[in-house]
C-alpha cells in the first residue's frame, strides 16, 4: 500500500467535505440563528486545514489513476471515519458530550438513524445537519465526489465499488464518473419531488426538507420529536411509504428504467421481485395481526404495517407509530426484517436481499449435490452465473456479519444487563436500521447506553455501512505493507 496515493485522494476528499459542511450555514443565516454559524465554519476550517497538511505529503492527481484496490478500500474507510469526526464538531457546540457527538455524527453519516437525543429543543440548523448528513451518506460521499471531481476519472472505479453497498458491480455507462453522476441525478430528482409532495400534504417546508433527506437516504432522522407520528397524517405516511420503497431499490436499476423508459426493467430483476414480495407479504401479515389483536382499524392497520415494514426493510429509523407497543407476533415479524435489508446498490443498509437470494440458491444447490454428486449446478442470479470468487466473498460476508452481530450482542448485553437491548441494539446499528425495542425503541434513545456499548454501536454503524469489506481487508497483514 502506497501512502502517497492515500494522501492524495484523502486530501482531495477532505477539501470537498470542508465545502459540503458549510451548507447548514445558509440555513442558520436564513433563520437568523447566528450562534450556529460558528460550529460549521470551524468544522470546515479544521477539515480544510487537515487537507492542506495531507496535501504536503501527496503527489499529483495523475498518480490516482494507478490506485490499487487495497488503497481504494483504505481511502474509503478513512474518508468515512474522517467525515464522522469532522461531522461531530457542530454537535459539541450544542452541548453534547464528545462520545454522544460522535455517536450522533456516525449515526447520521451512516444513515442509521439511532439517536442519543432525549429532547428536541435545539436550533433548526442542527436538525438540518442531522438530515443532510444522512442524505450525503445515503448515496455515498465518495460516489458524490467521483461525480463532480475530474481528478477521480480513473481511480474512481476502484473507490466507487469499494463504497457502493452490495455484492454487485452495476455500471450503467462506460465511464464510472457518468454512472456516479446519473445515480446522484436520480437521487436529487426524487428528493426534490418528495419535498414538493410533503409540502403539498401539509408538512412544514423545513420539515419536508429534513424528512425527504432522511427518506431517500434510508436514514430516518426527523426534526419531529416523535418522528412521523407527530404529523398525524395518513397522506404523509403514504407519500413516505412510496419514497421509502423507491429508496430501497437499486439506483443503477432505476437509472436503467429512466434510460429505457420502461418498468419492465424492474420486473426482470430477480432481487427487485423478491424485495417487493417480502415488503407486501410482511406488511399484510403485520396488518392482519394489528387488526385482529391491537384494535387497529383496517386502514390504520394497513398504513402502519406498510410504513414500518418499508422503513425497516430499507433500514430507515422512521416511525409512524410506537411499534415497541405492538403485540408480540407483530414485533417478531418486524424483527425478522432487521436481518433483511434492501436491494444492493440502494440507499438501504443491512444484509441486502440479493445475498439472501444467493444463500437460498446456494443451499438448494448443496442439497441437490447430495443426491447428484456428479452433477454441475451453476448458481445464477438474473440469469448470470455467479463467479466462484463472488460466491466465496458473499459467504465470508455472511459469516463475519453474524459473527460481529453475535459478539456485539454478547458485549452490549453484559454492559447493559439486558438481553433485548443487546440483541436489538446490535442488529439495528450493524444493519443501519436505527431504533430497536424497549428503551431504544422508536420513541426512545441510546443516550442511557454504557460508554463501551456506545463505542460498539459506533463501530457497528461504520462497519455495517461500508459492508465489512474495507475493515476485513485491514485485518490481513499484507494490507499494512507500507511503501
Amino acid at each position: 500500500m502506497r501512502l502517497v496515493y492515500i494522501y492524495t485522494a484523502l486530501g482531495l476528499i477532505l477539501r470537498c467535505i470542508s465545502l459540503v459542511i458549510l451548507a447548514p450555514v445558509i440555513v442558520a443565516l436564513y433563520y437568523k440563528d447566528f450562534h450556529s454559524v460558528i460550529p460549521f465554519v470551524l468544522a470546515s476550517f479544521i477539515c480544510l486545514a487537515l487537507s492542506f497538511i495531507i496535501r504536503k505529503k501527496s503527489d499529483t492527481f495523475e498518480s490516482l489513476n494507478d490506485i490499487k484496490k487495497s488503497e481504494a478500500l483504505c481511502v474509503v474507510a478513512l474518508s468515512w471515519i474522517m467525515f464522522s469526526l469532522v461531522g461531530m464538531i457542530p454537535y459539541l457546540f450544542y452541548g453534547l458530550s464528545p462520545l454522544n457527538s460522535l455517536f450522533e455524527s456516525v449515526s447520521g453519516i451512516t444513515t442509521t438513524g439511532a439517536t442519543i437525543l432525549t429532547n428536541y429543543s435545539y436550533p433548526k440548523t442542527m436538525f438540518f445537519w442531522r438530515s443532510m448528513s444522512q442524505w450525503l451518506g445515503g448515496m455515498g460521499i465518495i460516489v458524490l465526489f467521483i461525480a463532480v471531481l475530474p481528478q477521480f476519472a480513473v481511480a474512481g472505479r476502484q473507490m466507487f465499488f469499494a463504497e457502493a453497498p452490495g455484492p454487485t458491480e452495476d455500471k450503467i455507462t462506460p465511464r464510472i464518473r457518468h454512472t456516479a453522476s446519473a445515480v446522484w441525478t436520480i437521487y436529487l430528482i426524487l428528493t426534490l419531488l418528495e419535498i414538493i409532495l410533503l409540502k403539498l400534504a401539509g408538512m412544514p417546508l423545513f420539515d419536508a426538507f429534513c424528512n425527504s433527506f432522511s427518506t431517500l437516504s434510508g436514514g430516518g432522522f426527523s426534526p419531529n420529536a416523535i418522528s412521523i407520528m407527530g404529523y398525524h397524517s395518513n397522506l404523509i405516511c403514504w407519500i413516505m411509504i412510496c419514497f421509502l420503497f423507491i429508496a430501497g431499490v437499486n439506483f443503477a436499476l432505476l437509472c436503467k428504467v429512466f434510460l429505457n423508459k420502461s418498468l419492465l426493467v424492474l420486473l426482470k430483476d430477480e432481487e427487485f421481485k423478491v424485495y417487493t414480495g417480502i415488503t407486501i407479504l410482511f406488511s399484510l401479515a403485520i396488518a392482519l395481526v394489528l387488526y385482529l389483536q391491537n384494535s387497529y382499524g383496517a386502514f390504520d392497520a394497513i398504513t402502519s404495517a406498510f410504513f414500518q415494514v418499508t422503513s425497516v426493510i430499507i433500514t430507515a429509523g422512521f416511525a409512524s407509530v410506537d411499534f415497541a407497543q405492538w403485540v408480540l407476533p407483530a414485533k417478531i415479524l418486524l424483527f425478522c426484517l432487521f436481518f433483511c435489508g434492501a436491494c444492493a446498490g440502494s440507499a438501504g443498509g443491512g444484509m441486502k436481499v440479493v445475498r439472501w437470494v444467493f444463500l437460498f440458491k446456494y443451499l438448494r444447490r448443496e442439497i441437490a449435490k447430495i443426491l447428484h454428486p456428479n452433477a454441475v449446478y451453476p448458481l445464477k442470479i438474473n440469469r448470470a452465473i455467479v463467479p466462484p470468487e463472488i460466491i466465496q466473498q458473499i459467504l465470508a460476508f455472511i459469516l463475519f456479519y453474524f459473527l460481529i452481530f453475535g459478539l456485539s450482542t454478547l458485549i452490549i448485553s453484559i454492559f447493559e444487563n439486558n438481553t433485548i437491548m443487546g440483541l436489538t441494539g446490535s442488529i439495528t446499528t450493524l444493519g443501519n436500521i436505527g431504533p430497536g425495542f424497549g428503551v431504544i425503541g422508536p420513541m426512545g434513545s441510546f443516550d442511557m447506553f454504557h460508554p463501551i456499548s456506545k463505542c460498539i454501536c459506533i463501530f457497528n454503524m461504520l462497519v455495517g455501512r461500508l459492508e465489512l469489506i474495507p475493515f476485513l481487508a485491514m485485518l490481513h497483514p499484507d494490507f499494512w505493507n507500507i511503501k
